[in-house]
């Protein structure tokens, strides 16, 4: 009678540590699991087992019951706080990897594209070597440099007085009367002692050179034509034009850093 009733001690201290862990497991677990019904129903059953079945039998299914309800208790709270910081772990490198991203404005260029810094043009040298220089695609009207005119030892050095004085006397514009101003010219140098009496600049060379001894030069650049040199332009039917060369440019009667556009009848000079 003593055991029995020992027994029957422990079996209630059982039934009132599934009733607290029931309790407990229907306050941790959310309303949608349905956790009262099925504690009612695992209490009904405790109390019928308790109450119909033998001392063993008891014994063998509070034991099932309370370590089946030690699982439900236990195991649902436990997945569902498991789950939740799972989750957070798994969006963080998400938005640290997008957080991480360099913002490239538009337009901007790659690592693997190149920048052009203007075009250039390739070729091969007589020699066969490959060569290339820059495209230049401005005007720069100050770093166009006209060559300067050489001193030639050769000819008569009046004919380099005979520009300076022409440059001196020249005008900014054309007023048509440069066969004129190279006769002032020439004549105030004394390269020749008489005025020439032909009036067309076409003229000039063949008078020049059959009655003051001037001679052709074998120049065909207007450029290279030596400081003094008399330079005539025309054809048959045009009246032609008369210039002497300067250091820097030709004087008529007007001043130029380049030469006429009309055809070079010849570069004459009083050797």
């Amino acid at each position: 009678m003593r055991e029995r009733r020992i027994f029957l001690a422990l079996a209630t201290a059982l039934v009132s540590v599934i009733f607290s862990a029931g309790a407990r497991a229907q306050g941790l677990a959310p309303s949608t699991l349905g956790g009262d019904s099925r504690s009612n129903e695992m209490t009904n059953d405790v109390v019928q087992v308790i109450t119909a079945k033998t001392e063993p039998a008891i014994s063998k299914k509070t034991r099932k019951l309370l370590t089946e309800s030690l699982r439900t208790s236990t195991e649902k709270p436990v997945r569902m706080a498991a789950k939740k910081p799972t989750q957070a772990v798994e969006k963080a490198p998400s938005r640290a990897s997008f957080a991480m991203e360099p913002v490239r404005p538009m337009n901007q260029l790659t690592a693997n594209q190149t920048v052009q810094h203007g075009s250039r043009f390739s070729f091969r040298s007589p020699q066969g070597k490959k060569e290339s220089v820059p495209v230049i695609t401005d005007y720069y009207p100050k770093r166009i440099v006209y060559p300067y005119a050489k001193i030639d030892r050769r000819i008569d050095s009046r004919l380099v007085q005979a520009a300076t004085l022409a440059q001196e006397r020249a005008h900014a514009h054309s007023r048509s009367r440069c066969w004129h101003y190279v006769k002032d010219a020439l004549l105030a140098s004394g390269v020749i002692d008489s005025r020439p009496k032909t009036d067309l600049a076409r003229d000039a060379a063949s008078e020049l050179v059959h009655n003051y001894g001037f001679k052709r030069l074998s120049i065909t650049d207007p450029f290279a034509a030596p400081v003094g040199s008399v330079l005539v332009y025309g054809t048959a039917r045009s009246v032609g034009h008369v210039e002497l060369r300067t250091k820097d440019g030709f004087v008529s009667d007007f001043r130029s850093p380049t030469p006429s556009k009309r055809p070079l009848m010849g570069v004459y000079a009083k050797l």
